[in-house]
This record gives structure tokens, C-alpha cells and sequence, in this order.
């Protein structure tokens, strides 16, 4: 069916991202990177488990169907996937699941970094809201959305504090930078 097709894609690339981010870890703390945010890691890491565990229920119980909101999620999911894929690219070998820093680096300012603070986590906002309305997973959509909001709003602290204090450029570089697009 092509509802499981398109969510065993989503976590394929999932799982090829945790292999780089380790792959990514593992040099970055070879060469002196200093990790945060330890605390809140498994909580979200449960909470991406959960997402795609709920979206598998939610599309199993019930019959999705390819409608027009299927379409302007499908839209915008793409949109994400660019944006992602930009914003890895961007920070190489710097981009973590996790908040790993390297003290006294220069912070990574080019491509969506020119422009936001937080990219990759507007892709993930975006992503969890839309992807289960490919599906009208409605339930998914609205419980995982307000979660993950919470643990955004954990780990961009824990990130910006981190960031601030172990690095050179951040404040006078960012500080002007929206977070995410709309705020």
C-alpha cells in the first residue's frame, strides 16, 4: 500500500541520519566537542518513536485516501525535504542529532543559516504537522505537533545557551536572525 511505502521511506532517512549524526559525533568530540542538552536527548528521541509508531496506528485503523489536502501536505513535505537537505548539507560534518558544539569554532552562516537560526528544526515543525495529513492522521497531527513544540521549546534553549557559551560569534551573529520563518 502506498500509505506504508511513503512512511517506510520517511524512516529510512531517518535512520540514514542517525548513522551520519554518530558518524558526525564521533569527530566532532574527537576534535574537542562539548555536548549538551544530555537530559532532554532520550525524550526526544521517544518522541520521534512515538510520532511514527502513532502515524503507523492512526493510518492502520483507519482508510487514508489521496485527497486535496494530501496534495498541499505532499507540498509542503517536499518543500521540508529541500530545506533539510539544504540545511544538512550546509553544517557537513557539524550537523548532530544532538547539541554538540566545538568551543571557540566560527558558527556555520551560509546556506539557510544566512537566514535563520533554526532551520532544520522549521523542517521537523513542519514535518511533523504535515506528514499525517498526507494521511489524514489527524490525531497524529495535532498530539505530536503540540509535543514536539514543548520539546523545541527545551532544546532551542539548551541549544542557544550552548552555542552562546561555547562559541566566538554566535550572539553577534544571530541574535537579529529569526529563529524559524514566523517567529
Amino acid at each position: 500500500m502506498w500509505v506504508y511505502a511513503i512512511i517506510g521511506l520517511m524512516i529510512a532517512q531517518r535512520l540514514i541520519e542517525v548513522i551520519i549524526a554518530k558518524r558526525n559525533e564521533r569527530w566532532l568530540k574527537g576534535i574537542g566537542g562539548v555536548e549538551a542538552g544530555k537530559d532532554h536527548y532520550p525524550w526526544m528521541v521517544a518522541l520521534h518513536i512515538g510520532f511514527f509508531s502513532s502515524l503507523l496506528i492512526e493510518v492502520t485503523i483507519t482508510e487514508p485516501r489521496f485527497t486535496t489536502v494530501s496534495v498541499i501536505a505532499l507540498v509542503v513535505v517536499g518543500f521540508a525535504q529541500v530545506i533539510r537537505f539544504w540545511a544538512l548539507t550546509s553544517l557537513g560534518r557539524y550537523w548532530n542529532t544532538k547539541i554538540i558544539v566545538l568551543p571557540e569554532a566560527p558558527v556555520v552562516e551560509k546556506g539557510p543559516y544566512r537566514y535563520l537560526r533554526h532551520p532544520n528544526y522549521t523542517v521537523v515543525m513542519l514535518e511533523i504537522a504535515f506528514i499525517p495529513l498526507l494521511f489524514q492522521a489527524y490525531w497524529t497531527a495535532v498530539v505530536f505537533t503540540l509535543l514536539n513544540a514543548w520539546m523545541l521549546s527545551v532544546r532551542i534553549r539548551v541549544e542557544e545557551e550552548a552555542l552562546h557559551g561555547e562559541t566566538d560569534d554566535y550572539t553577534e551573529r544571530f541574535e537579529r536572525k529569526k529563529r524559524f520563518w514566523f517567529v
